[in-house]
């Protein structure tokens, strides 16, 4: 009986933790609500199995409890409720996945207004590049990547000449501007991700990967690289800062480009086509 009590007390508390916490996630960027409900959905379906197993196991450990002289009955097999447990299993399971397709959708599907923003992952640091006055990133090659040239720039695209570059673990972004982050990296796999703005991407070397959100709350959020990467893994940290419009003026009139930076040097180098 003690047992029983004691997987019904489990249940009871996890569900009035679940209602009663203080705890809950903050809507900072545009993206959150339709995450957040996915993975509300989850936690629905996935509670009522737990609720609903550990209740089954107290009421077996109550009804077949130990009484002298009763024999337990041997049923090795039993279709029909196989039957059932499989298929209520993949409802539950395609209940789970189908929101994940459309929140997917949406995750990828950039608005024409958004401008863009390059995150460069590296053993173990982040970088950023952001469109210059012409409001386009020049083209750019892992093969180029070198000491005098570590974003990997092609010096004879003119569109990457006025790109800013943000040699550092701050990335700048304003607020209410949707923003499409692309992801690149230049040694291993690593994973761009801000908990606070629901996002996360893995970075994979060759290729760019790519999410888009709008920030709406201004402040200082970590950025975490969430794919293990060496060593230097927990060390990989940075940070996202908000400003509002004036303040983030103020700060890119502050940034440098690829041409202060690197193109005396990098323009006399051969380049790939």
């Amino acid at each position: 009986m003690v047992v029983a009590v004691v997987l019904v007390l489990i249940v009871v508390g996890s569900v009035a933790f679940h209602f009663l916490s203080p705890w809950w996630w903050t809507p900072i960027a545009s993206n959150w609500g339709y995450i957040d409900n996915t993975i509300i959905i989850t936690f629905w379906i996935t509670g009522a199995v737990f609720a609903a197993v550990v209740l089954f196991v107290a009421y077996c450990v109550w009804r077949f409890r130990h009484k002298d002289g009763q024999k337990a009955d041997y049923e090795p097999e039993n279709k029909r409720l196989e039957n059932w447990l499989m298929g209520l299993t993949a409802v539950g399971v395609a209940a789970m996945l189908i929101p994940g397709l459309f929140v997917w959708g949406q995750f990828i599907t950039v608005p024409a207004e958004a401008t863009e923003a390059e995150v460069v992952g590296a053993q173990w640091q982040w970088s950023y590049r952001l469109p210059g006055a012409d409001g386009k990133l020049g083209l750019s090659d892992t093969r180029l990547v070198a000491a005098d040239n570590p974003y990997g720039i092609k010096p004879d695209d003119p569109n990457g000449h006025d790109d800013v570059l943000i040699e550092a673990d701050y990335l700048h972004l304003p607020i209410d501007k949707p923003v499409k982050m692309l992801l690149r990296s230049v040694d291993t796999l690593h994973d761009f991700y801000v908990a606070e703005f629901r996002s996360k991407m893995d970075m994979i070397p060759g290729a760019v990967t790519y999410f888009w959100f709008t920030p709406t709350r201004t402040g200082q959020f970590e950025v975490l690289c969430a794919e293990l990467c060496g060593t230097g893994h927990p060390y990989m940290r940075g940070g996202v800062v908000v400003d509002t419009q004036e303040d983030y003026d103020a700060w890119l009139a502050g940034q440098s480009t690829y041409a202060q930076l690197y193109a005396p040097e990098v323009l006399k180098t051969a380049t790939i086509d």
